[in-house]
Order: structure tokens, then sequence, then C-alpha cells
């Protein structure tokens, strides 16, 4: 199946927060790691969300000139081609971009995009985050309010990020505190700003404890059930039940219940990356560890080309990811969801 349309996407969000589940959102640095996502969508017969931060984007744009643009357009346009041959349906999605980078990255993504809807097209990308986390909320939404119109006419969705996520993604970091809790009025005055989706649609990545990064389980403390206080919040006010599609930050060492919790409260996309990172690389490392002396030319031998070939541990790298996006759709409940 192709990249997903703004229909299909749509759908796809829809039938999550229906059905109770979530979509796995893969951040991806090389045609390699979209493989192995598309590869772990596919063989769990879920449909997907392939994600670009701006630190990836700018490692896609190639170590001489690192143009962020660059890199995200040409990994997409890669992933319009090859999705085809993956019997699944997924979408494209930028990972936080912060206020310094938005001239540089999603400013620009934006404007490919209504050009080729111009043109009678579908956007490249179905979705962009504005991460406004470190501004004042006031700034925040004033910018969100713009990109959401922007957005909404390249028939692309939007996702906010509006109060702090823990510890560091692609330079920027918050502390891990008190202020890592989304309250029912944060959510209300995002709900007065944005709408609930007769502005365009957006997804809303509300804090509960999140933290990107390493942890074990029980070393941050998550509060998803936070969520359901902002969905009864808002929705009394405006008569609508669960008015918002939440986003699921800092996911890594979540437990089984908290992410439970969370999907039961309208979480429909959880951010994966740190976990994703490790099963590509794992692979890589045993095959070196197994093969030392055949990857590099000791005392002046000549190695083994059929160890050091990028094939040999490419494979493996793949397999190994892939099988970790499985597993995520397992803990998500995406497994066998796809739409037929």
């Amino acid at each position: 199946m192709p990249i997903a349309t703004p229909e299909v996407y749509n759908e796809m969000l829809d039938r999550a927060k229906a059905g109770k589940f979530a979509y796995p959102a893969i951040n991806v640095t090389s045609t390699q790691t979209l493989h192995a996502a598309l590869r772990g969508f596919a063989e769990a017969e879920s449909d997907g969300i392939v994600q670009i931060s701006t630190g990836g984007a700018e490692f896609l744009g190639g170590q001489y000139n690192k143009d962020m643009v660059t890199g995200a357009v040409a990994l997409a346009e890669f992933a319009h081609i090859v999705a085809e041959k993956y019997d699944i349906n997924v979408a494209l999605h930028t990972d936080h971009c912060p206020k310094d980078k938005l001239d540089g990255y999603v400013r620009p993504l934006l404007a490919v995009s209504e050009q080729r809807v111009a043109k009678g097209q579908n956007p490249l990308f179905q979705s962009h985050m504005w991460d406004g986390s470190a501004e004042t909320l006031a700034d925040n939404l004033s910018i969100a309010q713009e990109l959401l119109a922007q957005a909404a006419a390249a028939k692309i969705i939007l996702e906010v990020e509006i109060t702090p996520t823990g510890g560091e993604e692609d330079g920027v970091t918050h502390e891990i505190n008190d202020e890592l809790y989304t309250t029912v009025d944060d959510a209300m005055r995002t709900a007065e700003a944005l709408g609930l989706g007769e502005k365009g649609r957006y997804l809303l990545a509300a804090s509960f404890g999140n933290v990107h990064g390493v942890y074990k389980p029980g070393n941050v403390v998550l509060r998803p059930e936070l969520l359901k206080d902002l969905q009864e919040g808002v929705g009394a006010k405006y008569g609508k039940q669960s008015p918002f599609d939440f986003v699921f930050h800092g996911g890594s060492g979540s437990t089984a219940e908290e992410i439970a919790t969370a999907l039961e409260n309208g979480v429909v996309k959880m951010n994966l990356d740190t976990d994703t990172q490790y099963a590509f690389t794992r692979p890589i490392a045993d095959h070196m560890f197994r093969n030392y002396d055949g990857v590099l030319k000791v005392d002046g031998d000549v190695g083994n080309k059929k160890t050091y070939d990028p094939r040999s541990w490419g494979k493996l790298a793949e397999a190994g990811m892939a099988k970790r996006v499985t597993e995520a759709c397992a803990n998500l409940r995406s497994t066998g969801t796809k739409i037929k």
C-alpha cells in the first residue's frame, strides 16, 4: 500500500481512538531504519507512523552540508516509493521542532506540501510537530494557531506539545520536576486557542511525567490517569466526549499498566526512538565482536570481506529493529488492525 493519504491517516487515527489502541511512531535516520520500521509494521499487520526529528533530518541531509529540509524531503520521497511494497498504511511525520528551527524545518516542509496540494497531489508529510514546550503557553499557542491554519490548508495534521517532556531530545532539555504534568487549565487554554477540530485536526502531546531517553520502570513517575482528567475537564465544557487525540512521548521503560491506562484515556500515537536505536545497534555490536578479525585487517592481514560488507551486518540490524517494532505494536494493541 502507498503512504497514507490525508483521508486514510484520519481514518487510522479515528480507528485507534475508537479501538483504544495506538500506533507506534518510529524515528528513522536512514533508508535502512525506514525499511526496518516498515518491515516491523508489516510483520505485525499494523498500520503505523514513521517520523524524522530535526537531528535525524540533519543526519539524512549528509555531513557535507547537514541540511534538514533536504534530508527530510529525500527520505520522504524514498518512502513514497518503497512503501508501495509493504501491505500496510504508513503516515510520515516530523518529530520535535522547537521555535529556533521552525524556519529551517517545519515551515519549509509545509511549503513543499502546499505546492503539492495546489497541483492536486497529496502532501509529502501527513503530520508535523511543533514543540513549543520551552515557550510560555501563550506564545506556544499563538505559534500553534498560525501553524495549524497552514497545516490544515495543506491537508496536514499538526502535533503540538503544550507542556514539557523531561530529559533531552535533539538539544531541547527539560528538568525532571513537577512542571512535567499538564493541568486541566493548560488543556482548556489549548482548546480555546486551537479549537477541537473545527480549525484543523491536531494531536496533543500532553505531559504526565514523561521523560525522553533511557530509564527503567519506576525511575520516572508517570501518571497516565491524568489524561482522563484533561479529557473530562475540557469535554464537559464543550459537550464533547474525549475531545483530544493524545501522543505519548518519552515512553522507554514504561510498564504495561502505564501504557494500558494511556490507551484507555485517548493516546493514539506513541513515540519510540531510544528502544529501536538499541535494537538496531545491538546486532551490529554482536557481529563486530564475533567477527573481530574479519571486519578489521588485524596485523596486516586482509580481513574477511563477507564480514565487513555493510550488507552482512545491516541485514541483522534491520531484523533486530523490525522485531522491536512488532513488539511495540503488540504493546500498543495495534497488531492485526491494519486497514484492509
